[in-house]
């Protein structure tokens, strides 16, 4: 896939949540990819477009801090990402590497009381 790295193709991408951005990222380089260009099943796309549209429900962004039962929603959505990631690479057959970014809010949050 296209990317900015130098060779401009990467072969090893990065499932991770983030707002406003679709879950699939170049691992060397931070290009994010629209899940249109991915070679995956439409199925899966809408799955990884459902997950990443999930991303930050644990957060009460006015108050920057973690709602009632945060960190267990981050560790659910943590859980379906690596479901997510393992579906990505049984799709993509071997040809690239696929790593799984999770969320780490929450313990951040409990460490630190704020975000």
């Amino acid at each position: 896939m296209k990317c900015f790295c130098e060779q401009q193709e990467t072969y090893k991408l990065k499932v991770e949540g983030e707002i406003g951005a679709d879950p699939i990222w170049c691992d060397h380089c931070g290009c994010n990819f629209d899940l249109d260009d991915i070679p995956i099943s439409k199925e899966l796309k809408r799955e990884m477009s459902e997950w990443a549209s999930k991303y930050g429900e644990w957060i009460d962004w006015d108050l920057e801090q973690i709602i009632e039962n945060g960190v267990e929603l981050e560790e659910e959505h943590n859980r379906q990402g690596t479901y997510l990631k393992e579906k990505v690479k049984l799709e993509l057959s071997g040809k690239y590497k696929i790593k799984f970014s999770p969320s780490s809010m929450g313990s951040s949050y409990a460490n630190n009381k704020r975000l």
